[in-house]
Parts: C-alpha cells; structure tokens; sequence
C-alpha cells in the first residue's frame, strides 16, 4: 500500500503577514505612545484637562496609523491610549477603575472613536499606496509602449534609407567608368539626401534621452522661453533643410512666454513641418498658427494637401506613420517623428492631435503654463 502523507495544517499567511507587520510597526508605534504621553503628562499638569489628554492620544493614533499603515499597530496603540488615560489621567490617580458613574461608555465611546479613525487613517494610506503603485505600472506600461513604438518605427523607418543608400552607393562602385557624370552625380545626390534624413531620425532619437530622469520617468528641464523666438528658430532650421518649402507664420501679437524645453519644442515643429512638406503632396505654403486660449497654448500646423486617411488616425502617434510606405521612398516613414513629438508633449504636460480639414490635413499641440508680458 502506498503511504498517504496528508499537509499538517498551517497557519493562514494573511495572520502570518498581520504578525510580521505589526512586529515592524511596534517600534514606530512606541516613539508615538511615549510622545503623546509625554504631551498629555505636561498638558494635564498645566491645565488639569482630561479632554486635552484625549485628543492628544486620538491624533498619536492617527499619526501612527499614516505611518505604519498598520491595523494590528493601530489596535494597540488604541487600546494603550484608552487603559493609559484611564490609569494615569483619571481619578483614582495610578490605578484602573471602570466603576465611576457614566465612564464605562466613555470608555467604550474613546475606544471605538479611536480604533475607528486609525483603521480609516490606515485605510486611506493604503488606497494612496495602491493608487501610486497603479500610476507606477502604467507610467512602466507606457515607457514600454513607447519603446516598442519606436522599435517599431525604427525598424520600419530605417530600412528603406539605408537600403537605397547601399544599393546607390553599390550602383556606383559596379558601373563607375560606364556611367555619365550627371548620372553619378544624381546617385551621391540621393545618398546625400537619404543621409540626411537618417539624420534628422537619429536626432529624433536622441531627443528621447532629453526626457527622461535618473529614474526613466518621463520628465523635461523646463525654462521660460520667447514663444517667437523658439518658432522662429525651427521655421529657419527647417528651411535651412528645405530652401524651397513656403510656411507661413501666425503668432499673437503680445510677447509670450512659455516653460519649455526649447529644443525638443523646435524638434516637434520640425517634425511637423516635414511631415506636412512630404505627406500633404502639394506645393501650397504650410500654415504654422500659434494662438491663446484659457490658459493654453495652441500651436497648429496645417498643409493643403490631400489629408490622412482616417483609419490611420488611432494609431498615428503609435509608431505607424502616415504611409505604409509602400513606394519604397525612404521619405514616406515618420513613425519616429510622430511618436517622438506624442512623448515629447506629453511630457510637456500638453497634449497632440490630427485632424483633417476642408483643404488637408493639420496638427496641432498644446502647451500649458504660458505668460503674456
């Protein structure tokens, strides 16, 4: 016969993990109690107040009970504060005595106040601790996402240059002494754009090691800056990149001051305009429109081209870019960029949106904190 070898019963965890935290909580529960008595001794000296005594116990039970976060400490400092007040504070000095005329329900009444408001005082420090801990797993989830959207705008971005690169590169080495001298000239050309646009990628990338502290968390050094001097340096550095691009710019006539990070501020900017140079697939001026509105910044880029199809709004900032990219131009891509600008004004305290109009299509971003001088 086989032996059957039955689990002795044990004690329940949750009991176990009561112990282990009151046990922790007892020292700090303690330094409360000979605080309070402390306190109660020399108020009660002074002024012969057992009232006094007693609220002074109630908030070293209240204290203890946002410190420990403790139901067991809570219990006992409860139960001390009341056999305490009564022995030392009440008539027969030194000696318990429950016998005077209406003290049992007073006793009764100080020991329910006092259990009751240090279990709501525990309660309220863990729903705290709980509700920390949500915004820690989905300030975490986030960052995850977010590197996932990159990875995947990086892989999906990245490729078509680099292959056009190496074949334009690999084209010129194989035929070299065939070839005309506009012909090579044409290939460096397309090696040289695509170059540069790989560049403005990877300082999209960079840019994310600017909103990031020591911890990971999303976060940006912000420092007032000129709203039309930030403005007025993108515009220039976009159209030292694009000489023949037209943007025309809209910002209110007062001097504006923002809280910013001015260079990952112009990288949106940047980013926007290209997107709305090489998506909109016209040659119309682009709109950029800075206005106020109730304590908010707008700032709004708008093409007049052909929009953005509306199935690929949901996940336009996840990574997906406007096109599939399914030409094979190493332009079409701007997964990175639009993400980037997503994690780049979120961590602004702003916000991000597209939207189609009658004419194309528009972006527009929000920055809170704005002063007008």
């Amino acid at each position: 016969m086989t032996a059957l070898h039955l689990p002795l019963p044990r004690e329940p965890f949750h009991i176990k993990k009561a112990i282990l935290e009151t046990i922790r909580a007892l020292p700090t529960t303690i330094v409360y109690m000979a605080a309070a008595t402390l306190v109660s001794t020399l108020m009660f000296h002074f002024t012969d107040n057992l009232i006094n005594v007693s609220l002074v116990y109630i908030l070293a039970i209240i204290l203890n009970a946002r410190a420990t976060s403790c139901y067991g400490a809570g219990i006992i400092a409860s139960l001390y504060s009341v056999f305490w007040v009564n022995f030392a504070f009440s008539v027969p000095y030194m000696k318990l005595n429950f016998t005077l005329s209406g003290y049992p329900l007073t006793f009764l009444g100080m020991t329910f106040i006092s259990c009751f408001t240090s279990s709501i005082c525990i309660m309220i420090s863990r729903q705290t601790a709980l509700i920390r801990e949500q915004d820690r797993k989905l300030m975490n989830a986030e960052k995850e996402t977010m590197r996932a959207n990159l990875l995947r705008a990086v892989s999906h971005d990245l490729r078509t240059p680099l292959t056009t690169i190496i074949g334009s590169s690999a084209t010129y080495l194989e035929r070299e002494d065939s070839m005309s001298a506009t012909e090579k000239r044409q290939l460096v050309a397309n090696i040289e754009e695509d170059a540069q646009w790989l560049l403005n990628m990877v300082e999209n990338l960079l840019s994310v090691t600017r909103i990031q502290d020591s911890s990971g968390s999303l976060a940006v050094v912000k420092s007032e800056e000129p709203l039309e001097e930030v403005i007025s340096e993108a515009v220039q550095r976009f159209r030292k990149r694009f000489p023949d691009a037209l943007v025309r710019v809209t910002i209110p006539g007062a001097f504006i001051m923002v809280p910013m990070d001015a260079k990952l501020i112009e990288q949106v900017i940047n980013n926007l305009l290209e997107n709305a140079l090489f998506h909109s697939e016209s040659h119309e001026p682009i709109d950029l429109i800075a206005r106020t509105e109730n304590g908010v910044l707008f700032i709004t880029i708008k093409d007049y081209g052909k929009g953005i199809d509306s199935s690929r709004f949901p996940t336009l900032f996840d990574g997906g870019g406007v096109c599939t990219n399914q030409s094979g131009d190493g332009r079409k891509g701007m997964g990175i960029g639009l993400s980037i600008c997503k994690t780049i004004i979120n961590a602004h305290g702003g916000s991000i949106e597209a939207a189609n109009h009658a004419s194309g299509a528009m972006f527009t971003f929000t920055l809170p904190d704005w002063r007008e001088y």
